[in-house]
């Protein structure tokens, strides 16, 4: 049974609406000390062709050796994404010129994939869940990298990357729009940080995407697709979803058809062009590698790694939003990153063995720490404010040893001179007001100062808010707001 069309995703064309069928292939690259087949370190940012070993150079009589850590990887991987783990699996030789591959095949998996179909959940910002559907995982090879810009007639090639491990993860084309697409991508980089079998390492080439992006309109067959190479970073894929869908519908509304060729996203002009012509399977002639036998483990290898896994980012949300009683919004928000949520239940849970409400744990997470955070580039594990420091915070709150106006200024003190919140607000005076003698001459003054207001106030209760700011306004913030309430609403005669 097909599903309805969602209108509010379609693309409005100059004859029609038409829906946009995107399917991706992301490519993640292994989180592991040596390549795929060799023992060359897959570290990045050395020197050209410092990590090359003779079996990453392709020199005579060098065979490929698997390398375990990458297929454990690859397991934790399937598993993490709901997938089933196929017991035995085949590396084949791919066949295509590959001018930074100096085998000029690249050793991947076609009919048999290490992993075979799973699902991923992804949390829409309106409330939405879209379901997709992961096709299959597979292990290859990367290539290499060629330079064109450091001599005017000749290209250099850094081999560095050759043979390093990636997870070529095929959806199935379950997505129907730009933002969709990025909330996948990001959701799915999200996983593998949490199992740490990917850094998602996007400016490094860690995670890369080709984007297969066809149109129809509403009802009809699926269209002729288009591959879209290499798009790595989030922005960027949703902006090529976007050009390419809409180059698609403008040959469609002229009457022209679609070929299916790869092309190339060129974000400085905000368009695609054309690569070459799509290769079927059997342009690659794939076939199984002669010096590779098959991949065979057994289910309990399988379920040893299972048992090994983290909690993952649906199950911690499902917790958070169970347990603390967090919001379906601040709770994604929170597990987004695997440091983020682990920030967050530390300060919820004091050092002490204490509880500190998670709501307002949470609330000052999100607000003031990511506010200050995003607001200077910095990420979680850079903040300046440690999970005890802000732990402490909330106790002076708790204990109405401050008020909430104190605590953000504590918090700029503790942000930029770091420091023990409890000591500093004993250094500098900075506890709250609750002598209710002290409090009243103040209520006293303002009172005095207003006596229309204070007039009204007896008609208008509301306007009792606007006293309690004065009040503390005047206390310098010390005053306890409740005590301030209660005086006013006494002394206004105000039920």
């Amino acid at each position: 049974m097909t599903a309805p069309v969602k209108t509010d995703k379609l693309i409005e064309g100059a004859t029609g609406a038409f829906e946009v069928i995107v399917g991706m292939e992301v490519h993640a690259q292994v989180t592991s000390q040596a390549k795929l087949f060799s023992g060359a370190s897959a570290a990045f940012g050395a020197a050209p062709n410092a990590h090359v070993s003779l079996v990453d150079a392709a020199m005579p009589g060098m065979l490929p050796v698997i390398n375990e850590e990458c297929v454990r990887q690859a397991i934790r991987t399937g598993l993490g994404l709901k997938a089933a783990i196929n017991l035995r699996s085949v590396f084949d030789r791919k066949n295509y010129f590959y001018p930074d591959l100096p085998q000029g095949y690249q050793i991947s998996q076609y009919k048999s994939p290490i992993v075979g179909e799973g699902e991923v959940l992804v949390d829409m910002p309106d409330g939405e869940t879209v379901k997709v559907g992961i096709e299959r995982l597979h292990l290859e090879q990367d290539a290499g990298k060629s330079v064109h810009d450091q001599h005017p007639s000749m290209s250099f090639v850094d081999l560095n990357r050759s043979g390093v491990a990636l997870m070529e993860i095929v959806s199935k084309p379950d997505i129907r729009s730009a933002e969709e697409a990025k909330a996948f991508v990001a959701k799915l980089r999200t996983i593998m940080r949490y199992l740490g079998t990917c850094d998602g390492n996007m400016e490094e080439g860690s995670l890369r995407a080709d984007v297969n992006v066809s149109v129809r309109r509403p009802g009809e067959p699926l269209g002729t697709r288009c591959e879209i190479k290499n798009v790595n970073s989030l922005r960027f894929i949703g902006q090529a979803i976007e050009v390419e869908a809409r180059r698609q519908i403008g040959l469609i509304e002229d009457g022209e058809t679609i070929e299916q060729e790869t092309r190339l996203f060129d974000p400085g002009k905000g368009e695609t062009r054309s690569m070459r012509n799509k290769e079927e399977a059997h342009d690659y002639r794939y076939f199984p590698d002669p010096d590779l036998l098959p991949l065979e483990f057994d289910q309990a290898y399988v379920d040893a790694l299972a048992a090994d896994l983290p909690e993952l980012p649906d199950a911690r949300k499902a917790r958070f939003m169970g347990n603390y009683g967090l919001s379906a919004y601040d709770a994604g928000v929170l597990t987004g990153e695997k440091e983020s949520a682990d920030f967050f239940e530390d300060v919820v849970r004091a050092a002490d063995g204490r509880t500190r409400d998670p709501k307002i744990a949470a609330n000052w997470v999100l607000n003031e720490l990511f506010g200050r955070l995003n607001k200077e580039g910095r990420g979680i594990a850079a903040s300046p404010v440690s999970a005890g420091q802000l732990g402490a915070v909330l106790d002076l709150i708790a204990d109405g040893t401050i008020s909430g106006k104190i605590a953000k200024d504590l918090f700029e003190i503790v942000w930029t001179e770091g420091g023990d919140p409890k000591a500093i607000v004993e250094a500098r005076g900075m506890k709250q007001v609750t002598d209710t003698g002290a409090i009243a001459a103040a209520v006293d003054e303002v009172i005095a100062k207003n006596p229309d207001k204070a007039a009204q106030a007896k008609e208008k209760p509301a306007m009792v808010g606007w006293f309690v700011g004065q009040v503390m306004k005047a206390s310098g913030g010390k005053a306890n707001p409740q005590a301030v309430n209660a005086l006013l609403k006494s002394k206004l005669g105000i039920e």
